[in-house]
């Protein structure tokens, strides 16, 4: 691809045709933002203080809502049963829908309820701390079936004719994974032909959620050119049309009622008013989707740490064993810290890039997103996994288990088992590496990558070297000179040493990214464990600086405890992450991989 900031020249046809086809479907626009800032060493902390306060209007709104779904989901609906049955009740489904659960940002002139981004974070929280199964019902349907994609890119036909559908509680999908076809959407099989009338779609999709319970679904196919072979395009299909088959059930460890599928298209004609977003445009629509999608995650994991938060606490502080409450001994009395620390600082993460969609709906939030799917499900995971290591035997019992013999039905295994899915839903932890990799890289690509593409001229290539060491020659210099970053003059005084300390680090993160560049060149990108501690290094402080901010907007103790906690154990990790670089041993255990993979072979 010629306009490729990357030299794919000395690639395989495979990894070409991924990389051509996945940068031609990235958001081209220089990142801006409180994240990018941290990548280039200049964090501006004018960016997150004050902490966004949601307006308070829109959050009564939200209140009203969110009040029904609490009181719905408390006397209607039983998740053991759910995750027992393997179903979701019809009732359930129906109630829902009464609610407007199913069309919770699908504005009023659709039928829905017109919520903001904010407050459908704060129902997903209040799912993720009740059900599973509920939660995944409801984001796949609104956060990638088809509301989200139709509220961006959909034409004013479609949303009258399909958000309506889907305020009323008609279910959605999405379909992109194929059997051989993971992130790599080049080796996508799905195919759409046009015949000058309709699309002719042929193919299977795989891992389909909400699939059984649908009545349309986005689906991604190649409609390849001559000169676009890898093209893809997003199709509204509605699942009662010939030709569109369920094929099976997929069942899971956990989320029991997932009602997720494999789907066959054979000759299924699509109508050339289903595109959505344009020919060719298919793999953009998923990844903008995909954008926003992702902060259900967190936001979900904010309500699993929240419970699981409170089941510990209730447990440490009644449990003795050694003349003592379990949670005074200093092993359970981390994890207690690491839990509160973890839901305040997932849920910074989330209320903080929720009000960046709110204040502007094409906001490139891409890395704050990116970064809050990382954290908030690997932080979720950590909670869940640490509340079963407190609560012992009676946190791998199940519920019902523990019901029966008259204890208290704490559902920790059900909680673990559905939420060990969530760091590879939407972008597992390490494509999201990968993705946030290349992100930060871009500034450094655009100003310099061409000094190294052999497919342009010499003189290109000369003058670009050129301008580019002329930049770095100050760029460099800047990131050993200490800058304050526009922190709060009245901010707590350990939060202020903290984010002192974040700016220093910040600049350390961004010479190690100007060293990995300059030691590994165009192969930089094969250094994934590299790439990984460098992106875990910006995370860390994205989410530590976002607590400090929120917790000076709250102002109450408990609070700025709170943070001031996640500020240390911030710093400490990332103190660590950076040090490693150069002495962990990468090379050794890749090359042990590589000869246990040519024994097994």
């Amino acid at each position: 691809m010629s306009d490729s900031l990357i030299d794919t020249s000395n690639m395989s046809e495979g990894q070409r045709a991924a990389l051509e086809l996945a940068e031609s479907s990235r958001d081209t626009r220089e990142l801006s933002g409180f994240a990018a800032s941290i990548f280039n060493g200049t964090p501006d902390f004018s960016l997150i203080f004050p902490f966004p306060e949601q307006p308070a209007d829109e959050r009564a709104a939200g209140d009203e809502f969110i009040s029904k779904l609490r009181t719905f989901l408390e006397n209607e609906t039983d998740p053991d049963a759910i995750d027992r049955d393997g179903e979701i009740p019809d009732s359930v489904i129906e109630g829902l829908a009464r609610l407007g659960a199913f069309g919770i940002k699908i504005p009023k002139e659709y039928g829905g309820l017109g919520l903001s981004q904010t407050n459908y974070s704060r129902a997903a929280m209040l799912l993720g701390r009740h059900c599973g199964n509920l939660t995944a019902l409801l984001s796949a349907h609104q956060s990638i079936g088809l509301p989200q994609p139709l509220l961006v890119f959909g034409t004013e036909a479609q949303k009258k004719k399909y958000l309506t559908r889907c305020a009323a509680g008609s279910i959605s999908a999405f379909a992109l994974t194929e059997k051989e076809v993971g992130s790599d959407p080049a080796r996508m099989k799905t195919e759409a032909k046009y015949d000058g009338h309709s699309w002719l779609l042929n193919g299977e999709k795989l891992w389909c959620t909400n699939v059984l319970k649908s009545d349309a679904v986005i689906v991604m196919a190649r409609t390849p050119t001559e000169e676009k072979p890898h093209a893809t395009t997003a199709f509204i299909v509605e699942t009662n049309q010939p030709g569109v088959e369920i094929v099976t059930r997929c069942r899971f460890m956990g989320l029991k009622a997932l009602y997720n599928g494999v789907i066959r298209f054979t000759d299924v004609r699509v109508p050339n008013e289903n595109v959505v977003g344009g020919v060719g445009k298919g793999l953009k629509v998923a990844l903008t989707t995909l954008n926003t999608g992702r902060l259900t995650l967190p936001a979900a994991c904010v309500g699993l740490l929240d419970r699981c938060l409170e089941m510990s606490l209730d447990w440490a502080g009644s449990r003795v064993q050694w003349g003592q409450e379990i949670g005074k001994h200093a092993a359970i009395a981390a994890k207690l810290a690491d839990l509160a620390a973890d839901a305040f600082a997932t849920e910074s993460l989330v209320l903080f890039t929720s009000a960046l969609v709110d204040r502007d709906h094409s906001a490139d939030i891409r890395m704050e997103a990116a970064i809050a799917k990382l954290w908030g499900t690997e932080a979720g995971w950590r909670g869940v996994d640490s509340t079963m290591q407190i609560k012992g035997g009676r946190g791998y019992e199940t519920a019902d288990s523990l019901r029966n013999r008259g204890e208290k039905p704490d559902p920790i295994e059900r909680l673990l088992r559905d939420s060990r899915i969530n760091t590879i839903f939407e972008g597992s932890t390490e494509i999201m590496h990968l993705f946030i990799a290349r992100e930060a890289l871009d500034p450094h690509l655009r100003r310099g990558a061409a000094a190294l593409d052999t497919r342009k001229p010499m003189s290109e290539r000369a003058r670009t070297a050129v301008g580019a060491g002329l930049h770095y020659a100050a760029w460099y210099p800047q990131k050993w000179l200490p800058r304050s970053g526009k922190i709060p003059y009245d901010l707590d005084a350990g939060l202020k040493a903290s984010m002192k300390k974040t700016a220093s680090l910040s600049r350390r993160l961004a010479r190690a990214i100007f060293h990995s560049m300059a030691k590994y060149g165009p192969k930089l990108d094969r250094q994934q464990l590299l790439l990984g501690r460098l992106v875990d290094t910006a995370a860390e402080l994205l989410t530590l600086s976002l607590s400090a901010a929120r917790a000076h907007q709250l102002g109450d103790k408990r609070s700025i405890q709170i943070a001031q906690y996640i500020c240390d154990r911030g710093i400490h990790r990332c103190e660590q992450l950076l040090s490693s670089n150069g002495k962990a041993p990468d090379k050794l255990g890749y090359a042990l991989s590589q000869t246990l993979l040519k024994e097994k072979a």
